[in-house]
């Protein structure tokens, strides 16, 4: 039995994103290795490693792109009105999380490291499903390994997966959070469901982390604001068909607009902007052009001036891309992939290959530390 009535979240979003208006929208581009020598322009996106020269002006007119134009930082104050608050979230820095005795900072991309306990996942089905012990192990490794958070799932959220009771849905990750809490480890709740957000909390988890954007549960919404906990908002298809394509011609300003929304309401609900992180959703009733649009302009989302996580490990686009090679053959393409969300403001990568992936943010923080000595 479910512990929550599902929300018509049709009613309350995409209704409204069918009467989109005219507005602007504010993109950083021009990245930059280093600031030293640019004073006045170049700006710093949201506190991190990256800084730009220019930003992509978008203009609609409420139902798709009337112009665009790049805008030197310097000339950023005659931008028009609207966009102003935009710059500031572009340019503040991200508040770091406090989760017990660890902190999550973003002054540089962190890894999230993929726990699943369920039979069907894509990648790693059954690994770890009736053994707590052994799932734990894997969680503190990761930790070892270089992840800063560990996202623990019950449920698969894959094409044609079938729905799992709640009740057992807490039965496979408590034990496991309970072990990781104990070490240490700082861990997020991968769930839709209200009553397992609660017990996985309870257990010793930091974060919540829902596909569905707080929609799929009624008491989601409540829940997380009673707990005070930071929240991960996805945007996907549809809360109860994850993978219903509902995206038009211009996925990145549509999901940046139920986004937007999103953030909106679960702010005006009681939860700060600073305890919200979002994620565009990569692979989640999206095409292979809609994941390629979004991946392209994540520095978009860095405009609703929260945390971004990136969650594109191991997702079928790669096989589409590379002779279909299968989900334990995709290494190359969920690192390139990463990479290209910490070089556009990706502050959360969320992936399966972690000493793999930490690796290449070393090198890539490496390079980032030459550039700023200015030779």
């Amino acid at each position: 039995m479910r512990s929550g009535r599902p929300i018509c979240w049709r009613t309350r979003f995409e209704r409204s994103l069918e009467h989109r208006v005219a507005r602007f929208y504010l993109k950083p581009a021009a990245f930059l290795g280093t600031p030293i020598g640019f004073d006045g322009q170049v700006a710093r996106l949201a506190g991190g490693l990256l800084w730009h020269s220019a930003y992509e002006l978008i203009e609609t007119d409420g139902q798709r792109r009337a112009s665009k134009r790049l805008v030197p930082v310097a000339e950023a104050a005659a931008l028009p009105d609207e966009v102003q608050p935009i710059l500031q979230r572009l340019t503040a820095t991200r508040p770091t999380l406090e989760l017990g005795a660890r902190t999550i900072r973003f002054d540089q991309p962190q890894v999230a490291a993929i726990l699943n306990v369920t039979p069907d996942s894509f990648s790693d089905a059954g690994a770890h499903l009736a053994d707590p012990d052994a799932a734990a192990e894997a969680g503190v490794r990761s930790a070892g390994e270089g992840a800063a958070l560990v996202d623990i799932g019950g449920e698969s959220t894959r094409p044609g997966a079938e729905p799992v009771w709640e009740g057992d849905e807490v039965k496979r990750v408590v034990p496991v959070i309970e072990r990781l809490a104990r070490a240490g480890v700082a861990v997020s709740i991968d769930t839709r469901k209200a009553e397992v957000m609660e017990a996985a909390l309870a257990a010793g988890a930091g974060i919540v982390n829902d596909v569905s954007a707080l929609l799929y549960d009624d008491r989601a919404l409540d829940l997380v604001v009673r707990a005070s906990c930071p929240v991960i908002l996805m945007h996907a298809g549809d809360p109860r068909d994850l993978h219903r394509h509902t995206l038009g011609p211009d996925p990145l300003l549509e999901v940046y607009d139920w986004l937007e929304a999103r953030v909106a309401a679960v702010e005006a609900a009681g939860v700060p902007r600073a305890k919200i992180i979002v994620d565009p959703g990569i692979g989640f009733g999206k095409s292979l052009a809609d994941n390629l649009a979004l991946l392209n302009g994540l520095a978009l989302f860095q405009g609703l001036g929260c945390a971004l996580m990136l969650g594109a490990s191991r997702k079928r686009m790669i096989g589409a891309l590379s002779k279909e090679a299968p989900a334990d053959r995709r290494l190359g393409g969920s690192v390139a992939l990463a990479l290209n969300g910490a070089m556009l403001g990706a502050q959360i990568l969320r992936v399966h290959d972690v000493p793999e992936t930490v690796q290449a943010l070393h090198v890539w923080r490496g390079l980032r530390d030459q550039a700023l000595t200015g030779r």
